[in-house]
């Protein structure tokens, strides 16, 4: 079984700015520009942004942000896994990390934005098996064809 650690990292960090303009890259290539909501790197700097770095063996293999929206409730930001890693359980021990962690800090609801497109499926599929449930949109999000709001009761 694949050993993982995970750690609040500074999103400058080169590999973890690395991963994350990959992620900002694949969101903005699949999704409409006006419907792409992925956080840059300056976005991740916002203190009321917790970003999430799993490594095994010192190596970099996912990231995913925790946004405190209000005193109750929690958002998932730039959730991603490298390429080469996916299958090894890398998004699930994340977003369990992330519900632990929201969970914690007294979150009564965690929320998602995330694409419709195909390759979004996998990020869907992961979300629901972690009991998320499709909501409306949340905070400043909008309906729209490319973009679906999940959530998940904390308490």
């Amino acid at each position: 079984m694949t050993r993982f650690s995970i750690e609040v990292e500074d999103p400058r960090e080169p590999d973890v700015a690395a991963l994350l303009e990959r992620h900002v890259s694949f969101c903005r290539a699949t999704t409409p520009a006006e419907h792409a909501f992925v956080l840059d790197l300056s976005d991740l700097l916002d203190p009321a942004i917790s970003l999430f770095a799993l490594r095994s063996g010192g190596r970099l293999l996912g990231v995913a942000a925790l946004k405190e929206l209000d005193r109750s409730h929690g958002e998932i930001k730039s959730m991603h896994t490298a390429t080469e890693a996916r299958g090894l359980g890398v998004g699930r021990a994340l977003v369990d990390q992330l519900v632990a962690t929201a969970a914690a800090r007294g979150y009564e609801r965690l929320s998602l934005e995330t694409g419709t497109a195909e390759a979004f499926s996998p990020a869907r599929a992961l979300y629901a098996s972690a009991g998320f449930e499709p909501c409306p949109p949340f905070g400043d999000y909008s309906e729209s064809p490319d973009n679906t709001f999940m959530s998940l009761q904390l308490a």
